[in-house]
């Protein structure tokens, strides 16, 4: 995750007066009739400014995404702040941080070469790159489409294992002739080694080449096949540098090449006559297993290259996915819904289905892959999947009991069949005490509860990429110690602050499902360790801004290995105090992607005991409050949403309720800019989408914090037992100035408590909300409050 500018408060609060006061304007149907909820999906929101949102054509966690690549942050591949398109390839990642992701084998068009001459078309990626028409994009489900410069418009669309693009070229027909090109490059310029082929009776375009993951070790091999339509074919080709050759079919580029592999174009191309109506279509094929089967994945899933067919079969994939959820929008802002509908759709771009696609091992199992990064995705993502798309859910974490079973590990991050790097804890363990709370499906238990003891008991060799590093300081002395002495390891020593309270709450999770299990013995052992964030608690840190003394003791702080602590401001890294310096690297201090401030109210497990710390209830919540209104807290990293909502265990939900009426939609748009942060594969999404329906899970255990819901009313239907859950407002006000619940009734019965749990979304139901404009007593008491493993004070 990386910073982006943050907006003031008061132009925050500008921006959500405007949202929330505009009017609600009419869409196209559906084919059914019914309002068409694509109609509310913007895919371009989040592409600029550092949202790195993927834009382009894709399936429900499809493999294949197929868009233009622009030069600039290009993470997933095009950004609206910038200025040149490239290339348009077939793979992407959405959302993440770091270095571009994938981008392989880009292919581009060009109308005809100048004067009739190969070797004067453009041929070098920073060559070729030319500009594109900021109000020709258009960005749906399953389908973009940009013009260029150049004389082409660009459209496409991809099924799971394959892209259709579609070129219509400008000029008279007698000036035609297309070049098409295929380039071995990738978007972060990984590439080690490359071979690419034409057929030059057919003009079929194959190859391969060996890249790196942007975000974790090892490399990766990859295969494209590219068939075309609508024009005959001319002649064919390979290139290199800025020169082309019609006689040679096969062209290679290795890592012990004169030129630096990484960054020359080479390829192969096919020229064609002047197309039907200047326009002619590419299909390319991706796979990770060989050429032979991304042809056959091109074949099987677009045989008769119909390109509208296939745009139309990709909105009713996402129409499936997304008609799960109801709402009553009556009086809602349009751009709200677009928020709502967008952030629905962000959160099912990724993980990525790649089942078939594994060379790494046989299995019967699914793969799934961009699993980027689960301390990432497991606050939002996961939780939400599990409501909306639970069959996915399970095939999800199917996928990782099949990589720990193969790889010896659950992974933290993954991507591009690559181990990538773990942020904090193992947070696997805490998918799969979520997934065995809330029933999902299908999963094999025993091998998953194997994998998180082992995550809990054995140090890997490289805690870079899996498990947990420090695992004897963990259990000797309760506390990962500033510069530890580890020598059963190899891994990133910064961390120590975050990676405790990360671990206990892993093991945590881990002591649900062995009780569940019918391990006792692990459990009282876990459920111990669970303890131990509170080791790094020292009591009479104090905290200042500026030199003024905040009024707030007691502070997580580092602690060497001797006992004796260390110091770290609380304010650091923070937006007010060197917010950049707590990354992945060894210079990255003891907290990561946030302060000590932030990462002092994670103890979700111990609620009750983290109150006490922090002077009882009422100071609890005027210290998550000054959290909130001082600064400190960024919501574009995803270790702030859950403080959104900790107004709950003070007996304060009314709270709750306000803050995320600020950060939506202060910090969440229809702008090109409209999330707060990069999107980290959909984790942005999902926090919008949660909100808005009034439920936000606590990742790990059975309870969802209720707060209104941003509409009159909302159902949702689980995919799994048919049952529809409804949350009703009553009272409902869209200036949302009556968002505070008053009382509640729960299938016709007074519910007093201010949380649920997942049954209701099982067994369907009613959950009734009577809203007013202030504050009340409704989930106020103890007994109201979540539930906790110390008694709240």
């Amino acid at each position: 995750m990386l910073p982006q500018i943050l907006l003031p408060r008061a132009e925050a609060l500008a921006i959500a007066a405007a949202l929330y006061g505009s009017v609600a304007l009419g869409t196209q149907d559906a084919p059914n009739g019914k309002v068409d909820i694509l109609e509310f999906v913007d895919p371009l929101i989040g592409t600029s400014n550092g949202g790195h949102v993927f834009a382009g054509a894709t399936l429900p966690f499809g493999m294949a995404k197929a868009v233009a690549d622009t030069v600039g942050e290009n993470q997933a591949g095009f950004a609206w702040d910038t200025s040149v398109v490239t290339g348009f390839s077939h793979m992407h990642d959405s959302g993440t941080g770091g270095s571009p992701s994938l981008g392989n084998f880009p292919i581009f068009a060009q109308p005809a070469c100048p004067n009739d001459d190969i070797n004067q078309c453009k041929w070098q990626q920073t060559d070729r790159a030319v500009a594109w028409e900021k109000d020709s994009v258009v960005a749906n489900p399953g389908y973009f489409s940009i013009a260029l410069a150049n004389g082409v418009k660009a459209e496409m669309t991809t099924t799971n294992r394959s892209a259709l693009y579609r070129f219509t070229f400008d000029g008279s027909s007698e000036s035609l002739s297309p070049v098409i090109l295929v380039d071995l490059m990738d978007l972060p310029q990984s590439r080690t080694n490359g071979t690419a082929a034409v057929d030059p009776n057919t003009g079929r375009l194959t190859g391969n080449g060996t890249f790196s993951p942007s975000f974790g070790i090892g490399n990766y091999d990859l295969h494209f096949c590219v068939d075309f339509k609508g024009a005959d074919l001319r002649d064919t080709g390979v290139w290199s540098k800025n020169r082309a050759n019609f006689t040679v079919e096969k062209v290679k580029v290795t890592a012990d090449g004169v030129d630096s592999p990484a960054t020359l174009s080479v390829g192969t191309f096919a020229r064609f006559k002047s197309p039907a109506n200047n326009t002619m279509m590419a299909r390319v094929g991706v796979s990770f297993m060989s050429v032979s089967q991304a042809c056959a994945n091109a074949e099987r899933e677009q045989p008769d290259f119909d390109f509208d067919g296939t745009v139309a079969a990709a909105k009713s994939a996402w129409r499936k996915k997304l008609d799960v959820i109801s709402v009553d929008a009556e009086g809602v802002s349009k751009d709200l819904q677009e928020v709502f509908w967008s952030g629905a759709y962000r959160a099912m771009i990724s993980p990525q289905d790649y089942t078939g696609e594994n060379p790494l091992w046989k299995s019967d199992e699914p793969y799934y892959d961009s699993y980027y990064c689960i301390w990432d995705s497991f606050r939002s993502i996961h939780p939400l999947l599990t409501l909306l798309d639970p069959v996915s859910q399970s095939l999800m974490m199917r996928s990782l009991v099949d990589i720990y079973r193969h790889e010896g590990y659950f992974p933290d991050c993954r991507m591009s069949l690559c181990k990538g790097y773990t942020q904090g804890g193992s947070n696997a363990d805490v998918l799969m005490a979520d997934a065995y709370l809330k029933k999902v499906p299908g999963i094999d238990w025993d091998t998953a509860y194997e994998g998180v003891v082992k995550d809990a008991e054995v140090e890997p060799r490289n805690w870079d990429v899996e498990g947990r590093g420090g695992l004897h300081s963990w259990k000797g002395l309760g506390f990962i110690p500033t510069d530890d002495f580890d020598p059963y390891g190899t891994g990133t020593h910064t961390r120590s602050i975050s990676r405790t309270v990360e671990y206990a709450y892993d093991d945590f999770c881990v002591a649900e499902m062995a009780k569940a299990l019918g391990h006792e013995s692990d459990y009282e052992k876990y459920l111990e360790r669970s303890g131990n964030w509170i080791n790094m608690f020292k009591a009479d840190q104090k905290s200042s801004i500026n030199g003024v003394d905040t009024g707030f003791t007691g502070f997580l702080q580092p602690r060497y290995i001797n006992g004796t602590w260390g110091s770290q401001d609380p304010i650091f890294c923070s937006p007010l105090l060197d917010f950049t310096s707590c990354y992945l690297n060894p210079d990255g201090h003891e907290t990561y992607e946030g302060s000590a401030w932030l990462y002092t109210f994670y103890a979700p497990h111990d609620m009750g005991s983290l109150v006490t710390a922090l002077g009882g209830a009422k100071e609890f919540a005027k210290r998550l409050t000054f959290l909130h209104e001082s600064g400190l807290l960024y919501v574009g990293d995803e270790q702030a949403f859950l403080t959104i909502y900790q107004f709950h265990y003070a007996g304060r939900p009314a709270l709750s309720a306000k803050y995320s009426h600020f950060y939506i939609p202060s910090q969440f748009n229809t702008t090109y800019a409209g999330i707060a942060g990069n999107d980290d594969s959909g984790a942005m999404g999902s926090f919008v989408v949660l909100s808005m329906m009034g439920l936000w899970p606590v990742p790990g255990q059975d309870v969802y914090l209720i707060t209104p819901p941003y509409f009159k009313e909302l159902s949702i239907t689980n995919s799994l037992t048919g049952k529809v859950s409804t949350i009703r407002n009553v009272n409902f006000d869209s200036s949302y100035k009556s968002i505070y619940i008053q009382s509640a009734k729960l299938n016709g019965k007074p519910w007093s408590k201010n949380w649920l749990t997942h049954d209701f979304f099982i067994e369907g139901g009613v959950l009734e909300l009577e809203l007013g404009e202030k504050e009340s007593q409704w989930g106020t008491h103890v007994e109201d409050l979540p539930p906790s493993l110390s008694d709240y004070p």
